[in-house]
């Protein structure tokens, strides 16, 4: 009986051991997350990001900023540069009257993020469908606040 109820203790304390609470933001890169951004010079100032761990990042705006173009959401990269936060995002635009291809825009952005928070600014270009500029380098502002629970 006795040793019995040391194998019961015994296994309560591995399987308490096993199942400790683990947070898997807690080694993640301080962007990861969703954030709503403010990117004032932009033809639509509110966008969401989405700065995932494998370096992805994803970014979306309502389809208004522009009168004449229709602009795909943007995906593209990130990396840690010691305090800063460094990437790219590339979005396809389309004229609104022939539903033909428009510009590619290349945003290249620095961040700077402080606990739920970040700040920097971006730089677009713009390209024709065979990689000649169209214009740019046209700078903004950025600031964001992480979406929490």
């Amino acid at each position: 009986m006795r040793t019995r109820a040391i194998t019961i203790v015994a296994l309560c304390v591995a399987f308490a051991g096993c199942h400790s609470p683990v947070n898997p933001h807690d080694n993640a890169p301080a962007i990861v997350g969703t954030w709503v951004v403010s990117a004032s010079k932009a033809p639509f100032p509110m966008h969401l990001f989405a700065f995932h761990s494998d370096g992805i990042v994803q970014q979306s705006n309502p389809d208004a900023g522009d009168p004449n173009t229709s602009d795909s959401s943007a995906m593209g990269v990130w990396v840690a540069d010691g305090d800063e936060i460094k990437g790219k995002i590339v979005e396809v635009t389309a004229d609104r009257k022939t539903r033909r291809f428009a510009t590619r825009g290349d945003i290249s952005f620095t961040l700077n993020v402080t606990g739920d928070a970040f700040s920097g600014e971006a730089s677009a270009m713009f390209y024709d469908a065979d990689g000649r500029k169209l214009r740019g380098p046209l700078t903004t502002p950025m600031t964001g606040r992480r979406v929490t629970p």
